[in-house]
């Protein structure tokens, strides 16, 4: 007898329907064809046992699988419970009326519990997209699932659940989440607060000029100033999310496995931090079974690279191209993928290999020509795609001390949600730019206009303190940001001069 199931398989943030033919015939034999990787193959053995242990058995007749489209690679151990009840519904054991209606998903334990599995949310879209009655999944991901409406999400924690689901003993409850609800309440679910931070209001005022003009930063100053506590407060002040960017990001983290069982919808901008040691492959993405990478799990929220000099200088420079076109494309012999990377990236760095250079306190005892060459680590194209430098300088008794509120999140957000609404305006024909960070060469000549006083100023601070020419345009879109902040429709002297100071390791004195 033939019967068909169905599972699905996810490359990159899409899914692709998988069809499990199973059929048994006379002989005894077992098959398992259509590219399936080890984990796949071995399903026969947790399956056996599974079944075993549920009162059911795989019959020893001639069962031949095969996994349509055949040119497509199944990996992983999702497909255990797809193979499972094809094998059981092709054999007899139970009623197979309906069971071609469901996308069927989740990894076998030997007493035939499931256990949870990767890429729900891209597979419960295509669900939806291609008409299905219902998915049946592990438990855990439900909710992940129930995202997605206008289809029953049916949650399982064994497979005894299923199988009597399909006999008619006892249907399962479907899963239900009101994802505008779910999205609206948990908008500002925040554990950390730009209040929290002490004095440092030139810094917060620079981070502000950040978020509200979507511009990389670096920040540069000695350990214990404050710099990482700034950066993982910097989501905290960027807009929220769009519902639609919601799900972008969750798309992300639920093929990366990153999801969390109690809350389906990731509904504040992520925030990722990896170490100095990381790889090029762990940072971008990739791997043997392409995975995303830091760059991509930081999708519609900060990358935050801590001391960016002890980094090896091959992951930085893999990086430089996603920045530039917030897409990475991952290639392989037999196919791509693409993965989005539209992040902010916040760094920060030591000024030298001892922290103390330019320290106001502390004397430097690093050898001369070590600042130098310490900062050198960093190369011109990744620093040409950074617009604000940030200098960081230890916080004082008075400022740690003193009892005074200081400004929340929620009301520095306010002020960076009105710029980002002029930009918006500003950039609304132009198709994938949104902030003043995105204007390229042409758009900074028509609307980063500066007047002839703009202009003599400009050209003093170029030449007094000897900025690159790669200043100019970063100094011109940054002061945009400014203006816009202010609510102004022309940059203003005084919107260069802050934006002028945004460039300290653009001065050829800066070290030494």
């Amino acid at each position: 007898m033939l019967v068909k199931t169905y599972g699905s398989a996810v490359h990159g943030v899409d899914a692709t329907t998988i069809t499990v033919e199973v059929n048994i015939d006379k002989g005894i034999n077992f098959s398992l064809v259509g590219l399936p990787d080890s984990a796949v193959k071995e399903s026969q053995h947790r399956i056996d046992a599974a079944l075993n242990n549920t009162g059911y058995k795989i019959p020893g007749k001639k069962i031949t699988i095969n996994m349509a489209p055949a040119d497509i690679r199944k990996e992983g151990s999702s497909y255990d419970l797809t193979i499972a009840m094809g094998i059981l519904a092709a054999s007899e054991q139970i009623s197979s009326d309906d069971i071609s209606e469901y996308i069927i998903m989740g990894e076998l334990a030997l007493d035939g519990e499931l256990r949870p599995i990767k890429g729900v949310l891209p597979i419960a879209i295509q669900v939806r997209k291609e008409g299905f009655k219902g998915f049946i999944l592990p438990e855990k991901n439900a909710l992940e699932a129930a995202i997605v409406n206008d289809f029953e999400v049916l949650g399982v924690t064994h497979i005894k659940d299923v199988i009597d689901h399909f006999e008619g003993k006892k249907k399962i409850i479907p899963t239900f989440l009101d994802t505008r609800e779910e999205f609206y309440n948990r908008l500002n679910d925040f554990e950390v607060d730009f209040s929290d931070v002490k004095g440092q209001e030139n810094i917060k005022r620079s981070l502000e000029i950040a978020a509200s003009g979507g511009h990389n930063v670096i920040l540069i100053g000695p350990p214990g100033a404050g710099k990482t506590m700034l950066a993982k407060r910097l989501p905290t002040i960027l807009p929220p999310m769009t519902l639609q960017e919601a799900l972008e990001t969750t798309k992300i983290h639920s093929v990366a496995g990153k999801t969390s069982d109690s809350n389906g919808l990731i509904t504040v901008r992520p925030y990722r931090s990896p170490h100095h040691t990381i790889s090029d492959v762990a940072l971008v993405g990739g791997g043997g079974f392409p995975q995303p990478g830091e760059i991509s799990l930081a999708h519609n929220g900060v990358l935050f690279l801590d001391e960016l000099p002890e980094f090896k200088r091959s992951v930085l420079e893999v990086m430089r191209q996603p920045m530039e076109e917030r897409k990475v494309t991952i290639s392989r012999a037999r196919f791509s993928v693409d993965y989005p990377t539209s992040f902010m990236l916040v760094a920060s760095m030591n000024p030298c290999p001892c922290g103390y250079y330019n320290h106001p306190e502390k004397d430097c005892v690093c050898a001369p020509g070590v600042v130098q060459k310490y900062l050198n680590k960093i190369s011109g194209p990744l620093l040409d795609r950074i617009d604000i430098h940030i200098e960081v300088t230890p916080v004082n008794f008075d400022e740690l001390s003193d009892k005074r509120p200081a400004e929340l999140s929620e009301i520095v957000r306010e002020r960076v949600m009105s710029a980002r609404n002029i930009q918006t305006e500003r950039f609304k024909e132009f198709e994938g730019v949104y902030s003043n960070a995105q204007m390229t060469k042409k758009m900074i000549a028509t609307y980063c206009e500066i007047d002839t006083a703009g202009q003599a100023l400009l050209k003093r601070a170029m030449e007094r303190l000897g900025l690159s020419a790669r200043a100019y345009d970063r100094i011109l879109k940054v002061s945009r940001t400014i203006a816009d902040l202010g609510a102004s429709e022309k940059i203003k002297p005084e919107h260069l001069a802050e934006a002028i100071q945004f460039r300290s390791l653009d001065r050829e004195s800066w070290a030494g």
